[in-house]
């Protein structure tokens, strides 16, 4: 599975939050039970990488695409992710635009992955850019799943938002955190469903460069 974790850098989201669902990202994936998932469920690997967004112009990949074959692989990757510096403060919400964004990300990805998934996080709809309905027919068309964990604090129906505007393809879910001190929770949950939760389909021996 190729894996984008594209998270919410805009002006509602404050320094301490900021440093929360970094916190919680790296907790993730130190997690036992997600470790676990990793190197049984994706023998061949999963590759993940990491982006921050915000306005329309404004989304940084601050983790490339790393693949995670092993509990040490997954241990650099959660260090990096700790200490990832914020990209970008303020700005608006292009929902969108950071959607399109992981989109390319994935179509210019160097392995053939069974699966491919964006997991988009943020606390408030889009007020910028292009519209979630429109940029997320382009991942329908890619074969991408989009996936969204709501956070409620600013928004308390978010999680609506998220299911009928922003999530598509066959499984797409969400999760909601009610604050960003439970992100670390939705974000756990929300990769240990990812990874366990949908059948693979069995790949060819003949292509070795696949991943799952």
């Amino acid at each position: 599975m190729a894996l984008v974790l594209a998270v919410d850098t805009s002006r509602s989201v404050d320094n301490k939050e900021y440093s929360l669902q970094m916190a919680g990202l790296a907790a993730a994936f130190r997690d036992p039970s997600v470790q676990y998932a990793i190197t049984t469920a994706a023998p061949r690997g999963l590759a993940v990488t990491l982006v921050q967004w915000s306005a329309v112009d404004e989304q940084v990949q601050v983790v490339p695409w790393t693949l995670l074959q092993s509990f040490e692989d997954i241990d650099r990757l959660a260090g990096r992710i700790s200490s990832a510096p914020r990209a970008m403060t303020g700005g608006k919400t292009a929902l969108g635009e950071a959607m399109a964004h992981s989109v390319g990300l994935i179509r210019d990805l160097g392995f053939i992955a069974r699966r491919n998934v964006i997991d988009i996080s943020g606390d408030g709809g889009s007020n910028e850019g292009r519209l979630p309905q429109e940029t997320r027919e382009l991942a329908r068309e890619a074969g991408i799943v989009i996936n969204g964990i709501a956070i409620l604090n600013e928004e308390p129906r978010l999680d609506h938002y998220f299911r009928s505007d922003v999530i598509t393809g066959s499984g797409a879910f969400i999760i909601t955190a009610t604050d960003y001190v439970d992100f670390a929770r939705a974000i756990r949950m929300k990769l240990l469903r990812e990874i366990m939760g949908t059948p693979i389909a069995r790949a060819e021996e003949e292509e070795p460069r696949h991943i799952e």
